[in-house]
C-alpha cells in the first residue's frame, strides 16, 4: 500500500504542476490556481500518508477503504476545481474562487457533487487513519 500511495501521490503532484501551466488558458484563472494548489498539496498528502502507513494498525479491509476514500478525495478535488475553472462553475460551494462566473445547472451540479462527495470521503478516510494509529 505504501508504494501505491507514493505513486499516486507523485502522479497527482505532477498533474498539479502541469495544471499550473494551464492557469492562464482557463475561463476562471483563480479557480485554476485552486486546482493547481489542490493537486500539489493533496499529492504531498498522499506521499505523507505513504510514509505514515507502516505505523498504522488497521485490518486490511479498513486500510483499503481509507486509502480508497482518501485517493478519491484527492483526485476529485483536483478534477472538481479544474472543471470549475474550465466551465466557470463552482459558485455555490466555492464562491470566493468562482467569483462572478456561472455555468449551466448541470455543470454546477456535477462540480457540487464532486466537492460534497470528496469532503465526506476525506473526513471518513482520515478518521480511519487516526483510529489506526
Amino acid at each position: 500500500m505504501q508504494t501505491v500511495l507514493f505513486t499516486l501521490g507523485l502522479v497527482l503532484f505532477l498533474v498539479g504542476l502541469l495544471t499550473g501551466f494551464a492557469i492562464p488558458a482557463l475561463r476562471n484563472p483563480r479557480m485554476a490556481l485552486s486546482s493547481h494548489l489542490e493537486a500539489v498539496l493533496n499529492g504531498m498528502f498522499l506521499v505523507l500518508l505513504g510514509l505514515l502507513w507502516p505505523h498504522l494498525h488497521l485490518p486490511c479491509a479498513w486500510g483499503v477503504t481509507a486509502v480508497g476514500l482518501i485517493v478519491y478525495a484527492a483526485y476529485a478535488n483536483w478534477l472538481a476545481t479544474l472543471l470549475a475553472a474550465a466551465w466557470g462553475a463552482g459558485r455555490k460551494l466555492a464562491p470566493i474562487a468562482a467569483s462572478d462566473h456561472v455555468a449551466s445547472a448541470g455543470k454546477e451540479a456535477f462540480v457540487s457533487f464532486l466537492l460534497v462527495s470528496l469532503a465526506v470521503s476525506i473526513v471518513v478516510g482520515v478518521v480511519i487513519v487516526i483510529v489506526g494509529l
